[in-house]
């Protein structure tokens, strides 16, 4: 079909059309009649004239008719359309100010994304999805060196969003604890709020000068250094909650592909895929993905909605919902969106 008759069909009218089809149908999850459309309608038309704007929409690719005696039904293009004017609504600021309460009350960043995901759930009825991945802007609090002796020592790295990192590590050297407190005191009073990779480069070029003159305590951190001191790999954190609220979805699949979809929806590795794949948007905006489909053909009726928001420690939160295509968008962005900027305004 030619794109200048799709661009054609497009008019103020037919817009407003479409969009009335979309909301009836996330209403009632049935095919939609034109005479539903014209009794809805301010300006009334007559059924025949919504009918023929419908005919146009369905050459179009918006809409599309299951049986030959049903109304129409709305297409992932539709709905692509129909969000692209949507805006996320404000919640009251009683909601807003419980959202960070509830989220205070946890003290970690594992517990906060956990709450997140049971809180989104709540709100939307819906699959919530929070996660915290690495970044690498990741910055140093503090890192302590504990002996554990026979040439044993356990390196402790805390990030500025208080997680906690450790590894246990053979030298061939001997080091006191004397000097692994200096060596400790050397790197937090140098480095304290650098980012891993910032401090990572420092290091690494200063000791790349290594030279006669430096001191014992520079020599015993190359040691350190080597047995990979400050390189920490962080895995990322990721809570699910809420599949259950798939169940009662009429997505037309056979019992095999729904089994197939939440075997899918389980797997974190999967998910963190969708998350990375559909939320490429600036951080703060808000994402909207009808139709699933590229990821999984069993994926294809549902839509995810979702936020990416920078954490003051270095992590990047993904706060997201995965709902049917006929959910409640305007509901579920404001949800997304004051749940991102609750998690991301709240003190590590």
């Amino acid at each position: 079909m030619a794109s200048g008759r799709q661009d054609a069909v497009l008019t103020s009218r037919a817009v407003d059309i479409l969009h009335s089809i979309v909301q009836t149908y996330i209403q009632t999850g049935r095919p939609v009649a034109s005479r539903s459309i014209s009794k809805l309608r301010k300006h009334r038309l007559s059924p025949a004239s919504i009918r023929n704007v419908m005919a146009d929409l369905a050459e179009a690719g918006y809409l599309e008719q299951p049986h030959t005696s049903a109304g129409r039904v709305p297409t992932a293009k539709a709905f692509q359309l129909f969000v692209r004017t949507l805006s996320a609504r404000r919640l009251i600021e009683e909601e807003i100010e419980r959202l960070r309460r509830e989220l205070s009350e946890a003290d970690t960043v594992s517990e906060r994304i956990a709450r997140s995901s049971h809180m989104l759930t709540e709100m939307t009825r819906s699959f919530g999805i929070a996660a915290a991945l690495p970044a690498a802007s990741q910055r140093l609090d503090q890192v302590e060196l504990v002996s554990l002796g026979g040439g044993r020592v356990l390196m402790i790295l805390i990030t500025a969003d208080k997680l906690v990192h450790h590894r246990a590590i053979q030298l061939d050297q001997p080091v006191s604890g004397e000097e692994l407190a200096s060596i400790r005191n050397y790197i937090n009073r140098n480095f304290g709020g650098w980012t891993l990779a910032e401090i990572r480069r420092r290091l690494r070029s200063r000791l790349e000068a290594a030279s006669s003159a430096y001191d014992s305590i520079l020599r015993k951190l190359i040691l350190l250094y080597d047995k990979g001191l400050l390189d920490f790999e962080t895995d990322p954190e990721i809570h699910m909650e809420g599949a259950w609220t798939l169940v009662a979805t009429d997505f037309h699949l056979t019992r095999e592909k729904l089994r197939e979809l939440f075997r899918e929806l389980e797997e974190k590795k999967r998910v963190l895929e969708l998350l990375e794949r559909f939320l490429e948007g600036p951080p703060g905006q808000v994402n909207v993905q009808v139709g699933l489909g590229e990821a999984h053909p069993a994926m294809k009726e549902l839509s995810l909605i979702g936020v990416t928001v920078a954490l003051p420690g270095g992590l990047d939160a993904k706060i997201a919902v995965v709902g049917p295509m006929r959910m409640n968008y305007p509901k579920v962005m404001s949800a997304v969106l004051h749940m991102g900027r609750a998690i991301q305004t709240l003190p590590m």
